[in-house]
């Protein structure tokens, strides 16, 4: 039986995406923050980890690239789930009841428009939804309320008293697959670190490659190298049809850049 470490609790997004991912055969082991769930991975507690990346409406989740290339850890999937968010409360309150509304940061932000609309009620962040769901109920709290999904009320006994209240609706959350080994499959999406000189031109000149050898960038990101001010490292990702292109393309990336790392190579499941 698999061991899959999420961020989070039962009842959670990255639970939901466990199970629709992985099937129900695993064993979740849960972790409420991002740190201890790549540890997992890393010392071999967990065989695979399951990390939101990034969201469609907050943007990317930038230090967990850092995560996954800091431990060495290897993209080896990728997953898209639709999240939609619900207040939800001690059974029987009302919104006129709440003076706080506790979620994780994400959750809260992808939000934040409805919450606006309550101007003398206090937001506070927290490490998961489902976990705010749980403390919740079982400590009969009646003057916060929880956003989280569906089956985090079902399973913690909330009621929900408003529904679907993120921002844009149509609100998706990339989730990636992480191990400590590369994925062994037919792959066809890559993901990338790489660092240039200062050189004008050195960015255009790694596009240009990508270009030359039928590679479509989905993703860019950049992140500061700590130890040096004003310096960057770029995390992409770029599909491809054919391996063959794909290394060919790398090994002219690598002539080019100062350092270059293989992050993941997984099935693309973009839509």
């Amino acid at each position: 039986m698999k061991k899959i470490g999420i961020q989070g609790i039962k009842g959670s997004y990255h639970d939901q995406v466990a199970k629709e991912y992985f099937g129900d055969s695993i064993e979740v082991n849960e972790f409420l923050s991002f740190d201890e769930l790549a540890d997992s991975v890393a010392c071999g507690d967990s065989d695979f980890g399951i990390m939101a990346i990034e969201n469609s409406i907050a943007g990317s989740i930038i230090p967990n690239y850092a995560l996954i290339d800091n431990l060495n850890l290897n993209i080896v999937g990728e997953y898209f789930i639709n999240i939609n968010h619900q207040l939800m409360v001690y059974p029987g309150v009302k919104i006129e009841d709440l003076k706080f509304v506790s979620s994780h940061p994400m959750a809260l932000l992808q939000c934040k428009k409805f919450l606006k609309r309550y101007p003398n009620i206090t937001l506070v962040e927290e490490k998961d939804t489902a976990d705010v769901a749980k403390i919740i109920f079982k400590n009969e709290i009646k003057n916060t309320a929880a956003i989280a999904s569906v089956e985090a009320a079902h399973i913690y006994g909330l009621d929900i008293i408003f529904s679907n209240i993120q921002t844009i609706k149509n609100n998706e959350t990339r989730f990636v697959i992480i191990s400590k080994d590369l994925s062994k499959n037919e792959n066809d999406k890559a993901s990338l670190k790489f660092s240039l000189s200062h050189e004008t031109g050195s960015l255009a000149s790694v596009l240009s490659i990508l270009k030359n050898y039928n590679l479509n960038l989905t993703k860019i990101q950049s992140l500061p190298i700590v130890e040096i001010p004003w310096k960057y490292s770029f995390f992409i990702d770029t599909t491809f049809s054919n391996i063959n292109d794909f290394n060919k393309a790398f090994e002219l990336i690598n002539d080019k850049a100062e350092s270059l790392k293989l992050l993941g190579i997984y099935k693309n499941q973009m839509k």
